[in-house]
């Protein structure tokens, strides 16, 4: 198992490293980080199993991270925060962890995370709006760059995403494509599934790019895309997943 550190204090992060280490040996620490912004930077680069959270950082309360970048790591809090929020962390998360932390606390988080981690996801957004007092709501705009110039892409003018490489590129509707800091999987938690579908691996399209719809072999569903996809072939909706596009079309 893979984990990360986010911890401002450098004697606490250390202390928490050693319990996990006696607890489970083979767990492996991909790095301990202090702040949102190099928090930020990590998890557009590389991914871990579970991570350990304190939420006052050095530079700000720890939920804005989840803001910048898209993460369903289920999550452990270590916190000395009040007890509202740590009624609102029980909602979403695996557990919490008030510090100082106990070796038997943590090896129950951990037994709690290894029963849990196949079909656990944490929804963020919706764990902020309840601390936050608002609606979720789902993304509006990308902001994405390319070469020195950054600009914005409003959701509604995307027709669809796809992995390219090992990145994820938007094609706008007016047939502009750029790259974006999220993957599939991130992306899905944060559009309205209502206008966006994953129909494979590769393609998460919005409805309003469907130009036409083609029976293909096996009881799968062929779509041509406004504008068109550089490998048509690759606009396939997948066998396991070609149930729910048809019940997605109907809804």
């Amino acid at each position: 198992m893979k984990a990360l550190i986010i911890e401002d204090e450098s004697v606490a992060a250390d202390k928490l490293e050693k319990m996990l280490l006696e607890i489970d040996p083979s767990i492996t620490i991909a790095g301990k980080i202090g702040s949102i912004r190099e928090s930020v930077i990590w998890l557009m680069q590389d991914k871990a199993d579970l991570i350990f959270l304190d939420i006052q950082l050095s530079d700000g309360i720890s939920f804005s991270i989840f803001e910048q970048v898209a993460v369903s790591t289920p999550v452990i809090f270590t916190t000395a925060y009040d007890q509202y929020a740590v009624r609102a962390f029980q909602l979403n998360s695996i557990s919490y962890l008030l510090k100082p932390i106990r070796r038997s606390e943590l090896a129950e988080s951990l037994r709690k995370y290894q029963s849990l981690r196949a079909a656990f996801s944490i929804d963020f957004d919706s764990l902020l709006a309840q601390l936050q007092g608002r609606d979720p709501g789902y993304r509006k705009r990308f902001l994405v760059q390319t070469g020195e110039k950054i600009r914005k892409v409003e959701v509604t003018d995307i027709a669809w995403f796809t992995v390219l490489g090992k990145g994820v590129w938007l094609r706008t509707f007016q047939g502009n494509s750029y790259p974006v800091e999220f993957s599939l999987d991130g992306l899905e938690a944060i559009l309205d599934p209502a206008v966006f579908f994953r129909i494979n691996r590769k393609y998460l399209v919005n409805i309003g790019a469907i130009a036409t719809m083609t029976a293909w072999s096996r009881g799968r569903i062929k779509l041509e895309l406004k504008p068109k996809a550089d490998d048509e072939l690759d606009t396939v909706v997948s066998i396991d997943r070609s149930g729910a596009f048809r019940k997605w079309l109907n809804t």
